[in-house]
């Protein structure tokens, strides 16, 4: 992976009004339309953005970055080896169903992710060997050997349990009607358009939520986000496009939130995917020059400036960086500094190489004005290094199968972050893992 924008700043505005102009409805502006609401399988940051009201978690992130129970009631206990891991589980919760929760549900769902053919937690729970339920208010995970990062993967999708009522009901069809343990219950759906949750009558701690309805619409273009925004249209608006937050900063009908994110904004490049992700990937030859050749991707990111790409397409909103490590992690070396643009050395290595310029490249990146604007800016740069790179704009959804398909020899592309680090680098590195 090379990256070349990291640590992009999570941008959000908030109007002043109810935009339904019903009493206790929120409507929020997601900036994709996230990909079929199952944890099993979705990937997306914006599906998580949904979870975080209906699916709650064996554990939960702190405002600190520290993990902290959730429907959990305690952080787990590991054995003298630290191959088995024993978790204690809250008493009296029912999932949006009127299911209990407890210990056979937990079994149940981390089965499906480690077993499932289409899992994309199966590899975040590798280590697990077994699950076991002690009794209904404990399970106890079988490792098959120590695993430092498990706990906070259970923090995130990995530790979203599901009703197991509503698994026999529906099987793989559990995203079109998800029920989980969560503040709101889904309600419906248009693909595209936007997704309404409804305030459960189950949840455990029904009596602080003031909100009966969220309606998380779907709008794609920055520019038209920010002038629902302005119009009251919609009450939030996420990710709102570095342009947008500098007009948007002088209106006091609108409260701004800015901040660093644990996630980061790059550009991937394809060396082994050739047959597609899944549980039983090869890493193969992909036979571009870019694959083939580590002097070409040394020289490609050396043909790059992050600071006028800072610039001149995110008007100086983002933290330009050079690995997956947000400098808000504890984890972060800040002993590291980016080379700067140096096309000089971009040249000797292209020379290096053997290849003759100018060197096709394919850059796939998510349609919208601020990705394509990126796009043209990294292609001028690089054809000044003997690249002719091809832009190629494509649905987020769709960008992301191709993606997971190999189908591509650039693709810029986010992750949204994990507290621990090794999050951020064992998914898109390890030929194991689920991306």
């Amino acid at each position: 992976m090379l990256a070349v924008v990291l640590c992009l700043f999570a941008l959000s505005g908030c109007g002043s009004g109810p935009a339904s102009g019903q009493p206790g409805v929120l409507t929020l502006a997601l900036a994709e339309d996230p990909d079929p609401l199952d944890p099993t399988t979705s990937s997306t940051f914006v599906s998580r953005i949904v979870y975080a009201d209906m699916c709650e978690k064996l554990y939960d992130v702190g405002p600190r970055l520290q993990i902290v129970p959730q429907l959990a009631s305690a952080l787990p206990t590991l054995s003298k080896d630290r191959r088995a891991m024993t978790i204690r589980l809250r008493r009296g919760i029912r999932f949006n169903d009127g299911t209990a929760f407890d210990a056979r549900a937990v079994k149940t769902t981390l089965d499906r992710y480690r077993t499932f053919k289409e899992s994309s937690r199966a590899g975040e729970l590798a280590s697990v060997a077994s699950v076991e339920v002690v009794d209904p208010s404990t399970v106890r995970l079988h490792l098959s050997a120590p695993s430092a990062p498990l706990t906070s993967l259970l923090a995130d999708r990995a530790g979203m349990i599901l009703s197991p009522t509503q698994l026999r009901r529906r099987g793989d069809k559990f995203a079109t009607s998800p029920v989980c343990v969560g503040a709101f219950r889904y309600t419906d759906r248009v693909a595209g358009d936007h997704i309404t949750l409804d305030r459960s009558p189950y949840y455990y701690d029904r009596g602080k939520v003031r909100l009966r309805r969220i309606i998380f619409k779907v709008i794609t273009e920055g520019p038209v986000r920010a002038s629902n925004l302005r119009s009251g249209d919609v009450d939030v608006a996420e990710r709102l496009e570095p342009f947008d937050v500098v007009s948007i900063k002088g209106d006091p009908s609108i409260a701004l939130q800015q901040t660093t994110s644990i996630g980061y904004q790059g550009i991937t490049i394809n060396t082994g995917n050739t047959d597609g992700t899944g549980k039983r990937f090869r890493p193969g030859r992909v036979r571009t020059p870019l694959a083939r050749h580590a002097e070409l991707r040394e020289a490609f990111e050396a043909s790059l400036d992050r600071e006028v790409i800072n610039k001149v397409v995110f008007y100086n909103q983002v933290t330009p960086d050079c690995g997956p490590i947000s400098p808000v992690s504890p984890w972060f070396d800040r002993g590291r500094h980016c080379a700067p643009r140096d096309l000089a050395k971009a040249r000797r290595l292209v020379a290096r190489s053997g290849v003759k310029a100018p060197i096709p490249v394919k850059l796939l990146l998510p349609a919208s004005s601020q990705q394509e604007r990126l796009g043209q800016v990294v292609q001028a740069m690089a054809r000044e290094a003997g690249f002719a790179v091809k832009v190629e704009p494509s649905e987020f959804t769709t960008a992301l199968d191709r993606g997971d398909q190999g189908d591509f020899d650039l693709f810029q592309i986010g992750w949204s972050g994990r507290v621990d680090p090794d999050g951020n680098l064992y998914n898109q590195q390890q030929s194991e893992g689920p991306l």
